[in-house]
């Protein structure tokens, strides 16, 4: 299949332009915000002291924490010595250079702060604001494809794309499964479970179900995306997202097995921090 005809700007004011990808960013933030005020609005036991105005005021938070944590993700997991050799590069994010799982950690970071200064459990307020990761990472990947970048490995599949930085083969339009395991699919296994299942009522078990999810489809995802050029593969074929992932799985797992066996020591300790 020839490579869609889209262009990665979406409008442009004479040298001002708007990119796609800004747009799902934006569009993202946007959508996870309204969404959880929805969900707090459906399930507001399940989320002791969180209010709408707390959400609100968490935006700005979870913006910086992204923004932060995404750039410095890439630097320390992908590209450490060419940012070290010139470490003025680490502030030209206008050049491209953003890691998922080191936003990820920023948001975690930011969410733990947050939660300390307004005296709300911690775990109870990450639960609610993972349900709406996934929005955010559709778009994301809708944009990559757009921008054709981050294209699959070479394919024979029907559906195989040319893309017009992969070369003469056609390769898997891995963006695309991205949007639907990362995105679609751990959108509806998370909101069903948040609004029909009593998932919401264990503390910490939506975090883990979001991040075990999380993980578990970039996995698979990832064994049809192109290796990064400058990183290869590492030890039996793993690439980078998947060596990123896998710990994510294990801490998963361990929030889901917590929250089904009841509140640890190290949670009531936590929660005590925290209030």
């Amino acid at each position: 299949m020839p490579f869609p005809s889209i262009d990665p700007i979406a409008f442009q004011f004479g040298p001002f332009a708007i990119r796609w990808y800004g747009i799902a960013y934006v569009v993202g933030i946007l959508g996870w915000w309204k969404y959880s005020l929805w969900l707090l609005k459906k399930r507001p036991q399940a989320f002791p002291k969180v209010t709408a105005q707390l959400i609100d005021d968490y935006v700005g938070w979870a913006i910086g924490g992204v923004i932060i944590g995404g750039r410095l993700g890439w630097v320390l997991f992908y590209q450490p010595a060419k940012y070290l050799a010139d470490p003025l590069q680490i502030f030209q994010v206008w050049k491209g250079g953003m890691a998922f799982h080191g936003g990820l950690l920023g948001v975690a970071i930011a969410t733990l702060l947050y939660a300390h200064r307004h005296h709300i459990r911690a775990l109870s307020f990450m639960d609610l604001v993972c349900c709406g990761i996934p929005i955010g990472l559709f778009f994301g990947r809708i944009a990559n494809f757009i921008n054709g970048e981050l294209y699959g490995r070479v394919t024979d599949v029907s559906w195989g794309v040319l893309f017009p930085h992969g070369g003469w083969l056609p390769r898997h339009p891995s963006q695309l499964y991205e949007a639907c395991l990362e995105g679609l699919l751990l959108f509806v296994v998370l909101g069903v479970s948040a609004l029909w299942t009593r998932a919401p009522d264990r503390r910490g078990c939506m975090t883990g179900l979001f991040l075990a999810g999380y993980g578990l489809a970039r996995i698979a995802a990832e064994c049809f995306r192109e290796p990064d050029a400058f990183l290869g593969t590492f030890v039996g074929g793993v690439t980078m997202g998947q060596l990123l992932s896998i710990p994510l799985v294990l801490v998963g797992s361990f929030l889901i097995i917590r929250a089904s066996r009841g509140t640890s020591v190290a949670v009531r300790k936590w929660d005590a921090f925290t209030k």
